[in-house]
């Protein structure tokens, strides 16, 4: 798979430059959004292979911002980060749990759900 670009947006900066550095670790090229206009404009210009939405924005502006992005008519998978197991949020394509390992492999495997889409998207 070919060098995945990452959206990151979160209202607490401490969090977002943690799990950017530990995302650009594994090999992710990572932009950052601190607003949910910030996240729109950059999605709207950027060319992003998923969305993250960290758990320190609350859950009804998590789900505005997804609808936003469904609405371009955009499949770019939403992954939201859950601060404890079994929160699920509405509109996103996973959750995923804020522990390193878990959360990388959660992000991994819904590249590989995107590509499968796409792939299947462009065979018919």
């Amino acid at each position: 798979m070919q060098i995945a670009v990452v959206l990151a947006v979160g209202f607490d900066s401490s969090l977002m430059t943690t799990r950017s550095l530990v995302l650009q670790s594994a090999g992710y090229i990572v932009e950052s959004a601190s607003s949910l206009e910030e996240a729109a404009a950059r999605f709207r210009a950027g060319d992003f292979n998923l969305v993250l939405l960290c758990h320190s924005i609350p859950m009804k502006d998590r789900d505005h911002l997804t609808c936003l992005i469904r609405a371009t008519g955009s499949l770019t998978p939403v992954v939201s980060i859950a601060r404890k197991v079994g929160v699920c949020d509405a509109f996103v394509n996973a959750t995923l749990e804020d522990v390193p390992n878990r959360f990388l492999a959660g992000i991994g495997e819904e590249l590989r759900k995107a590509a499968r889409r796409s792939a299947n998207e462009t065979a018919h």
